[in-house]
């Protein structure tokens, strides 16, 4: 599941709390590149694992944010549906992956050689939530 960055209400304090919004299903294979598990100073165990991604050819731009594959946020609880009809170009900069409830931090995507032929998508885990 691709999710975009969405501007919403801002808080009791005045800072503005994005929400992440679904806007595209796509089937691939997720492979662990390097990973490490160790712990900080503190003694906190961290994980720390880097993914890539890879599937079908898909353009990524002009999608559609009203997209709803299920309205009920599998991390959150909440239900929600949005009458907005926006478009948006998925990018790393504005996008996140979620997959398996796992949540990762989109690094890079790339079109080999811009062949149009599958994407590779670069990972970062950063948690369930």
């Amino acid at each position: 599941m691709l999710q975009v960055k969405k501007n919403g209400a801002k808080n009791a304090i005045g800072e503005r709390v994005n929400t992440w919004v679904d806007c595209a299903s796509i089937l691939g294979w997720l492979d662990l590149s390097t990973g490490d598990s160790k712990h900080t100073t503190f003694y906190a165990k961290v994980q720390e694992s880097t993914h890539i991604f890879l599937c079908d050819f898909t353009n990524l731009k002009n999608l559609s944010t009203d997209w709803v594959w299920n309205p009920f946020s599998f991390l959150t609880g909440v239900i929600s549906k949005t009458d907005e009809q926006e478009t948006v170009n998925v990018t790393s900069d504005n996008a996140r992956m979620v997959v398996n409830g796992e949540v990762y931090e989109i690094l890079l995507i790339d079109d080999p050689m811009n062949m149009h032929d599958h994407l590779e998508i670069y990972l970062r885990f950063i948690g369930g939530q």
